[in-house]
């Protein structure tokens, strides 16, 4: 597989950072970015991609300020919207696949369950409704695709939850954390191993493509956990004495411009049975990320 080119939009992203790792061993491993492509412009995209002739697309590129989405709402959707499309237009043009990351925003959260690949979204702010733009747009164009949906995304690089918690317990005595929505934190690193894994079968000789496996599928670590939870687990961890005081408050005493699903949780079962990627829990994987932070310092 190594003559194959695998075309990574978004590389400097902590999904993007993590995916040219990962996926060399597919392929020769080509990551645009900002502005070397213009993911607001349909022209810059397909010029890009018709230049690189790619043998795989994937696509983590994406408009993420979820809260600055609600005053640029055009710019978002131009990204998150209308370039997926673009690129399931160009993959499908060149047959070959195209993998694009979802989220959990496309839901409103009031499901008492884990949500299905199958559950009719409902976004509560403009950056879901973008990313579920995204979402349908690359299903009308079909052709050979995998959406992989997920949530609460971190890593040890990049801009998230868990360094920006980091950062403040070691310049406040108190941090106030949010404790009435529930999810699953997710790691970059995760993420780019399963689509790995999934691009390893769909690209072997003998693996003949998705033969029928195109569609959305659920994608997150294993287990549940509040956003208080997750920081006292991490911080409890990497603070030791020094840990700050952690307080539980609910959504309505942290207003922010766009509105969060208070459950986050999405069943994964669809992507363990189709293409066997079965993902850690979530306590496991943050270790990962933590051993990683420590040796660095």
């Amino acid at each position: 597989m190594k003559n194959l080119k695998v075309l990574v939009l978004g590389r400097g992203g902590q999904v993007g950072w993590e995916l040219r790792h990962r996926l060399a061993c597919i392929g020769e491993v080509i990551g645009i970015d900002f502005p070397g492509v213009d993911f607001s412009s349909a022209d810059s995209i397909r010029e890009t991609v018709r230049a690189i002739a790619p043998s795989v697309m994937v696509n983590a590129a994406a408009y993420t300020a979820v809260d600055k989405a609600e005053s640029e709402t055009d710019l978002a959707m131009a990204i998150n919207g209308t370039a997926p499309g673009v690129l399931a237009e160009e993959a499908k043009r060149l047959g070959c696949a195209l993998v694009h990351y979802s989220t959990d925003y496309v839901f409103d959260g009031t499901k008492h369950e884990p949500y299905l690949e199958t559950d009719a979204p409902n976004p509560l702010n403009v950056y879901g409704r973008s990313k579920l733009a995204g979402d349908e747009a690359i299903q009308a164009v079909g052709g050979d695709f995998v959406i992989l949906r997920t949530s609460w995304v971190y890593g040890a690089r990049g801009n998230n939850f868990l360094l920006t918690m980091l950062r403040l317990a070691k310049e406040k005595s108190e941090l106030r954390i949010v404790d009435d929505q529930i999810g699953s934190p997710t790691t970059s690193e995760c993420i780019a191993q399963a689509t790995a894994d999934i691009l390893a079968q769909v690209l072997a000789p003998a693996g003949g493509g998705l033969q029928g496996r195109s569609g959305i599928y659920n994608l997150t670590c294993a287990g549940e956990t509040s956003w208080f939870g997750f920081a006292k687990e991490f911080l409890r961890e990497q603070s030791g004495s020094a840990m700050p005081k952690l307080v539980p408050i609910p959504t309505s005493e942290f207003p922010r411009p766009a509105r969060r699903p208070a459950n986050s949780r999405l069943l994964c079962r669809r992507v363990e049975e189709t293409f066997g990627v079965v993902m850690p829990d979530w306590k496991v994987a943050l270790g990962l990320v933590l051993e990683t932070l420590n040796e660095g310092r």
